[in-house]
């Protein structure tokens, strides 16, 4: 059975390594946060996402932790949106022959950050990736689960991006396990289910982001790079919630039985040529009226100037006075087996 989200949930005892430091400073309920990298154009995603809580009526900030490559007038506009923008160093895992999904995905091992980065201000925190737009009211009953859980949606493994897998190879999806039976005689037990870590709820804590990079300088990196991570650190504490907090767009033509858009609440436009900013219409499947649809309902919203946020942009040097105090000490605790140097723009 899947957690409660229609009502508050009722606290839990955590494991250590998930309860978060202790500290005399008050912290705030919890946060929106989402992730930046380079100087491309997914600051356009931010902004969307931004106005789209700001939609929906959403009580509770939206941080915005870029990398040292992301340029001033790109963090200027997430100000301006009322985004708190925090800086954070880049991480990446040890040295592989690892050929990941896609070659951007190494950058995406800097979200390990956010655990440290929250702890102090932060009791739960909601991740959404930069290419996710929320639609749907209630989202806000997220920061309301029981805690000490990992709370994800469990992903598809239908598309070619997961050709290297043994569930693809066979036609194994765990969104439909009926459909095609796991060879437990030919494979051995089925595997665990696998989230997609373009959005999540956890609680940030500075012993979670020191055993996160602890293990990160020992694991061997895999195609899906941080999202296959986090489902091996998380394996024994993930909780699926329902695909309307992640609509991962394959779901429309790999499984349409299993999609009530009028029902979801997030969309992750993640499906190749599917960034409502690049769309073109030209890439496999991008001519669907469902899809035109979505795309131009993000449009909708991030065109919509009584979106626009009203109140006083956060100052430069007050983001980065809290994002630094976490920061030097995380990096110094976290031993020299992990790398940090410049990131490459995202996709």
């Amino acid at each position: 059975m899947g957690p409660n989200l229609s009502s508050y949930g009722n606290s839990k005892q955590q494991p250590a390594s998930a309860v978060a430091s202790t500290t005399t400073k008050t912290k705030r309920p919890g946060a929106y946060v989402t992730f930046l990298a380079g100087d491309g154009d997914y600051w356009k995603g931010v902004v969307g996402l931004a106005k789209g809580l700001r939609r929906v009526r959403s009580a509770y900030p939206l941080v915005v932790a870029v990398l040292p490559d992301v340029p001033e007038e790109h963090r200027r506009r997430l100000r301006a949106q009322g985004c708190l923008v925090r800086e954070i160093q880049p991480v990446y895992p040890p040295d592989s022959q690892t050929r990941f999904a896609m070659a951007y995905y190494v950058v995406n091992y800097s979200k390990l950050r956010i655990w440290d980065l929250l702890a102090d201000d932060y009791d739960r925190m909601v991740y959404l990736d930069a290419d996710i737009q929320v639609f749907g009211d209630g989202i806000d009953r997220l920061f309301d689960l029981d805690r000490g859980r990992f709370y994800a949606v469990m992903d598809c493994f239908c598309e070619k991006t997961w050709s290297h897998t043994p569930q693809h190879r066979i036609g194994y999806c765990q969104q439909c396990p009926e459909r095609v039976p796991w060879p437990e005689q030919e494979l051995g037990p089925p595997p665990p289910p696998y989230f997609n870590a373009g959005m999540f709820v956890h609680e940030p804590s500075r012993d979670t982001a020191r055993e996160l990079l602890d293990a990160l300088a020992v694991a061997t990196p895999t195609p899906f790079a941080e999202q296959d991570f986090l489902n091996a650190f998380f394996r024994d504490t993930y909780t699926p919630i329902p695909p309307v907090y992640n609509l991962v767009l394959a779901m429309l033509w790999r499984h349409p039985d299993k999609v009530q858009l009028d029902d979801v609440k997030v969309v992750h436009y993640c499906a190749a040529g599917s960034k409502p900013w690049r769309y073109t219409g030209q890439e496999p499947n991008m001519e669907r009226d469902d899809i035109k649809m979505l795309v131009q309902r993000w449009w909708d919203i991030f065109n919509d100037d009584s979106l626009d946020y009203k109140g006083p942009p956060p100052l430069p040097d007050e983001d980065q006075q809290l994002a630094r105090q976490p920061l030097h000490q995380a990096l110094t605790e976290a031993g020299a087996a992990v790398k940090y140097f410049p990131a490459p723009s995202a996709a």
